[in-house]
């Protein structure tokens, strides 16, 4: 199984950070053989804004070469592990301008004049693990589970890429927030997937 983990935390002190490693650990301990590549987003100085004008066009983003490397790393994969917090309900800014820029019609998708348009990235899947302050309830009671929505059915389903599988835990914050324990389960996880 060929893994790309994408860390999307500016701290290397955090709890997502502890989660990079016990996903890197989990993978490592595999009794299959694991490839493995990491893009941390805050530590390369990954650009998250849209630019386009008369020199950059939005329908040639799918060949930007400014983003070849990435579009590499993600054709290459066959698991996308996504490791990032929830901030005001969504995954942060960086994330979201990453999928921006890297999501390009011509690349993950492509119209085919109806509702849906054909995901080009079919074969792969997806584990999100994100982490939060409020309670592990608020996404779903208060959003309406806006940001499974989001990453399961607007861009994951847009483009082919299923299954998604979630790892959303609230009350990270609190001392009795069992990160331990959340911690065990993610390495548990990946030590033991089926691949």
């Amino acid at each position: 199984m060929k893994t790309l983990i994408i860390y999307t935390h500016p701290n290397h002190q955090s709890l997502s950070y502890a989660f990079l490693q016990e996903v890197i650990r989990g993978c490592s301990d595999h009794p299959q053989e694991q490839e493995l590549q990491v893009l941390d987003l805050y530590a390369e100085g990954f650009d998250p804004a849209l630019r386009f004008g008369e020199d950059k066009r939005r329908r040639d983003m799918h060949a930007d070469p400014e983003l070849a490397r990435h579009r590499e790393q993600l054709l290459w994969a066959e698991r996308i592990v996504l490791i990032y917090p929830i901030w005001w309900g969504r995954p942060p800014a960086m994330l979201l301008g990453y999928i921006d820029r890297m999501f390009a019609s011509g690349f993950a998708y492509r119209d085919k004049g109806g509702l849906k348009p054909e995901g080009l990235l079919k074969g792969k899947s997806v584990v999100c693990i994100s982490s939060m302050k409020g309670p592990a309830g608020y996404p779903l009671f208060w959003l309406h589970n806006a940001h499974k929505v989001l990453m399961r059915r607007a861009l994951f389903g847009f483009v082919g890429i299923r299954p998604v599988k979630f790892f959303e835990f609230g009350g990270m914050e609190k001392p009795q927030g069992k990160q331990a324990q959340k911690l065990q389960r993610v390495y548990r996880y990946f030590k033991s997937a089926e691949r």
